[in-house]
């Protein structure tokens, strides 16, 4: 149906091999037949949870993300080992970032944060929290826990306080489920 658009790798040249990403120039045919660089950075793929309270508020974490050089607000999330299940991983990085275990579950989509030269995939999830204790992040990991309400946590979204791409997705996608009594 969209073959007219597809471009056919011709060649593949790793630049950088890192412990979470790789760096490619690689060469592809495009549909007119021409040949044309593509910059990749291959990523492990990430997963984000927005674990909702009984009171319809969200965990955040608050997190200095070191390649903006700033103070972030976001929902939970990690990125995946390779093999990982993306499902076992949001479960997993919500006890440990802000001490919560989910019930209810419901997979929430893939979303690609910039698909035009980083090949990412964040699985998105929603739950309700079914119990809260102590977090306990990685030994790398400085963040703190923030108990937001939904609308607040929206609102902060539209005033674009929250830059962070993937939080916003998955805080209006639960605030649609929510105001649909689907969560």
């Amino acid at each position: 149906m969209y073959e007219h658009l597809i471009e056919k790798c011709v060649e593949k040249k790793v630049l950088y091999q890192g412990r979470i990403i790789e760096v490619r120039n690689d060469t592809v045919r495009l549909p007119n037949g021409k040949l044309a660089g593509r910059e990749v950075v291959d990523h492990c793929g990430g997963v984000t949870v927005a674990a909702l309270t009984d009171d319809d508020c969200l965990l955040f974490v608050r997190q200095y993300r070191y390649p903006h050089d700033e103070v972030l607000l976001e929902l939970p999330a990690g990125k995946l080992e390779p093999g990982e299940d993306p499902f076992e991983a949001g479960k997993r990085e919500l006890l440990e970032e802000v001490g919560a275990v989910g019930k209810d579950y419901q997979f929430l989509g893939v979303a690609y944060p910039s698909p035009g030269c980083y090949k990412e995939e964040l699985y998105l999830y929603a739950c309700r929290v079914d119990a809260l204790g102590d977090y306990h992040p990685d030994e790398d990991e400085f963040l703190d826990v923030e108990k937001i309400p939904l609308q607040e946590a929206v609102d902060m979204c539209m005033r674009n306080e929250i830059p962070d791409a993937k939080t916003q997705i998955l805080l209006l996608k639960v605030a649609q489920l929510v105001a649909k009594g689907n969560l």
